[in-house]
């Protein structure tokens, strides 16, 4: 797998960017990362046995609050953009509330401008190529306004403090709790109080993967009410309790660790 940052003037709004080619069928266990994701597959698209279906070859990945297995047949050339959990509305002109636990195809949201780039892309033969198609069409798309800075705000409140309440984050955004939670599912895709969720079990997994194993530790830092509420939160986000999820494959937060 090859990890590229974007440029600089789309850091506040893209992560990062993956590519990865494989021969080798696989099949991986997926979390809720907290991040939609634009797919891109110039070969097979990936199977999820969870939705009964394969991604499209050009696909928009919403946030979920469940478990995923994902397949490859070993024919795999995929390129995907990563975005903060509050942007990707703002490039692609649909709120992701509407692709809520969802993998919907890119052409369904009947954006000529992306349909274009992802022809581009399939065209593409060289390297790095595809990466630089998307990013030139992502630039044409920053509108950045005062709705969005408040819930970028909220997000990184969230991550601080997961168990922070909505009133407080409504009133650090200047809204009322009805209009916050409003604004803030129509930019992020769910709710505040499902997205913190989330972030709770983001940050568990953070602390699993530097080696922590105090369950009540990880539970106080994480917002969870007690153990029990961790590791019952846990299991429903990724199947496992935390013990079995480390005897399974090593813990990692995508949302908390910055892989480049």
């Amino acid at each position: 797998m090859k990890i590229i940052l974007p440029r600089e003037e789309l850091r506040p709004y893209v992560r990062y960017y993956w590519m990865l080619e494989s021969e080798e069928p696989f099949s991986v266990l997926t979390f809720p990362i907290g991040c939609p994701q634009i797919i891109f597959h110039r070969k097979s698209p990936l199977y999820i046995p969870e939705l009964k279906s394969f991604q499209n070859t050009f696909t928009i990945s919403g946030q979920v609050n469940f478990p995923a297995h994902i397949q490859s047949d070993g024919n795999l050339d995929m390129i995907v953009a990563v975005f903060y959990p509050h942007t990707v509305g703002m490039f692609i002109g649909t709120p992701p509330s509407a692709f809520y636990n969802q993998e919907i195809s890119g052409y369904d949201i009947e954006n000529q401008q992306l349909n274009d780039v992802a022809a581009r892309i399939f065209d593409s033969t060289s390297g790095d190529e595809p990466i630089g198609i998307l990013e030139r069409w992502l630039l044409t798309r920053i509108n950045s306004n005062l709705n969005l800075r408040r819930i970028a705000s909220s997000i990184g409140e969230l991550m601080r403090t997961p168990s922070v309440s909505v009133n407080i984050l409504a009133d650090k955004a200047c809204l009322s709790r009805k209009q916050y939670e409003r604004v803030f599912r129509e930019q992020v895709g769910m709710n505040p109080k499902e997205y913190a969720r989330v972030v709770r079990f983001q940050k568990a997994m953070r602390m699993l993967q530097c080696g922590s194993r105090d369950y009540a530790c990880i539970a106080h830092h994480c917002g969870y009410a007690d153990q029990s509420h961790f590791i019952r939160d846990f299991k429903a986000m990724n199947g496992h309790t935390p013990k079995s999820l480390i005897d399974h494959c090593a813990p990692y937060s995508d949302l908390f660790t910055c892989p480049v």
